[in-house]
C-alpha cells in the first residue's frame, strides 16, 4: 500500500487544486456549506452550473474515453481531483447518477447512437438522469421486480411503479428496469431501457423523507411507451447492465461524507464531554473506524495507482463506511442529547447531527442493504457458497402473485 502520491500524482493533485481555487469557493471547515437541500429546484440548477464549468474547462468525465467527451485519465486522478474537490463548496449530487452510474454502463453496453445522444449532454450538465430500479416489492431481491413492458410494433408499453427515485422530478431522462418475458426464470426476461421522463404516462410523486426534504420519489407508469431502440444491451438481458449500474453505485456510497471525527470531537469539547471515560472511548471508536476507512481507501487508490483490480476493500467499503455513519451519528446524539430532537430554527449545531442521524438509512440501504452486502463479500469475496434460491430456474409468472 503506497501512502501518498507518485511525484506525478502530486503535480496532478496540485494542478487540480490549483484550478479549483481559481474557480470555486473553499468549504467551510466547520462542516458548513451552501446548502440547498431544502430548496431542491435551486440545487439542481448549482449543480447544473458547476458541472457546465467543469466541462468547459475539462474536468468533466475524467476517467471517461475521449471519443465520449471525457479526459481518458486514470481512475487515481479521478480519485485525486475528487478528493480535492471535496474541499471546495461546489454542488455536484444531482449528477451522481448521470455520471457515475449512467455514463459508464452508456459506455460498457449502449448502442454508438444512444452514447453519441446522451454522453455529451450529461458531461455538459444538460441531462439530469434518475434511476427507476426499486421497486415497493423488489428492493434487496430486486431480480423479482414486476414493471412489465409489452412490445407494440417498434414501441415497448410500460405499466407499473418504482419507488426510491433520487431527483425523479428534475430528471429529463431515466435508466429502466422492467419484465419483458414473464417466463424466463427472474434474473433473465428483465431489459434495461432509456426512459425519456417527458413522455405521456409519467407520474413522479415525492416523497417527504423523515429528513424533511424530498430528495426520493415515487414513480407510476401507465401505458408509458418506450422506443425498441432505447434498450441498453439486449433484450431479456438486462440483469448484466444493472451489475455495471449497481457496482458503481455502491463505490460511490462507499466514497465518503461531508463530516469528519474532528468535528464530533470539537462538538464534545465543546459541550464538556470529552474527558467522560464513555464519550472518550466512543470518540476513540470513531477515529479508529475513520483511520480504518482512510487506509481501505489507500488501498483502493494504490490498486487504482498501479492500475490493477481493487482487492476485498472494494467489497468491504461501503458496508464499513454505512457502519461508521450509523455509530458516529448514535454517538453524535449522545453527546447532544436531548439537543439532538430540536428541528428547524431552535435546531442545535444548525441540525448538522440530526440530518447525519436521520440520514444514516438511506446510506445503509442505498445500493444494497448492509445484509445483501454482507451477502456479497461472503460470495465474492470469501468464496462461500451461495445462498440457496429455489426460485433460480423458476418461470417469474409461477413466482408473481400478479402473472
Amino acid at each position: 500500500m503506497h501512502i501518498g502520491d507518485t511525484p506525478e500524482e502530486a503535480l496532478y493533485r496540485q494542478e487540480a487544486r490549483s484550478w479549483l481555487e481559481a474557480h470555486a469557493a473553499p468549504r467551510d471547515p466547520s462542516g458548513g456549506t451552501s446548502d440547498h437541500s431544502h430548496n431542491l429546484a435551486d440545487h439542481i440548477q448549482e449543480c447544473r452550473n458547476w458541472q457546465r464549468v467543469l466541462y468547459d474547462h475539462g474536468w468533466s468525465g475524467i476517467t471517461w474515453p475521449a471519443q465520449y467527451g471525457g479526459k481518458g485519465a486514470s481512475a487515481i486522478q479521478a480519485a485525486i481531483f475528487a478528493e480535492e474537490q471535496a474541499h471546495f463548496d461546489v454542488a455536484t449530487g444531482a449528477f451522481a447518477i448521470s455520471i457515475g452510474m449512467v455514463g459508464p454502463t452508456l459506455i460498457a453496453h449502449g448502442t454508438p447512437e444512444q452514447q453519441q445522444k446522451h454522453l455529451a449532454p450529461i458531461l455538459k450538465g444538460e441531462e439530469v438522469w434518475c434511476q427507476l430500479f426499486s421497486e415497493p416489492g423488489a428492493g434487496s431481491d430486486l431480480a423479482s421486480l414486476g414493471t412489465r413492458a409489452v412490445r407494440d410494433g417498434d414501441d415497448w408499453i410500460i405499466n407499473g411503479q418504482k419507488v426510491w427515485n433520487s431527483f425523479a422530478q428534475f430528471a429529463e431522462y431515466a435508466i429502466l428496469l422492467a419484465r419483458t418475458d414473464v417466463d424466463l426464470p427472474k434474473h433473465a426476461g428483465i431489459t434495461y431501457f432509456i426512459l425519456d421522463m417527458k413522455s405521456p404516462g409519467i407520474e413522479v410523486r415525492p416523497i417527504t423523507q423523515i429528513t424533511g426534504v424530498q430528495h426520493f420519489n415515487e414513480t407510476f407508469f401507465t401505458d408509458v411507451r418506450i422506443p425498441h431502440a432505447n434498450i441498453i444491451g439486449e433484450l431479456n438481458a438486462g440483469w448484466k447492465g444493472a451489475q455495471t449500474t449497481l457496482m458503481n453505485e455502491r463505490n460511490h456510497i462507499g466514497s465518503g461524507g461531508n463530516w469528519s471525527v474532528d468535528q464530533l470531537i470539537d462538538l464534545a469539547q465543546r459541550r464538556g464531554l470529552s474527558s467522560h471515560p464513555h464519550f472518550r472511548q466512543g470518540l476513540a471508536l470513531a477515529h479508529s473506524r475513520a483511520e480504518t476507512l482512510k487506509y481501505m481507501g489507500l488501498r483502493m487508490r494504490t490498486a487504482m495507482s498501479q492500475k490493477r483490480m481493487p482487492g476485498p476493500e472494494a467489497l468491504t467499503l461501503k458496508l464499513a463506511y454505512a457502519n461508521h455513519w450509523r455509530l458516529t451519528a448514535d454517538l453524535a446524539s449522545e453527546i447532544l442529547g436531548a439537543d439532538i430532537m430540536l428541528w428547524g430554527d431552535d435546531a442545535a449545531e444548525d441540525n448538522q447531527w440530526g440530518q447525519h442521524l436521520l440520514s444514516q438509512f438511506a446510506i445503509r440501504i442505498g445500493g444494497g442493504t448492509d445484509e445483501i452486502q454482507r451477502n456479497i463479500i461472503a460470495e465474492r469475496g470469501l468464496g462461500l457458497p451461495r445462498e440457496p434460491q429455489n426460485d433460480k430456474d423458476v418461470p417469474w409468472r409461477s413466482l408473481s402473485k400478479v402473472g
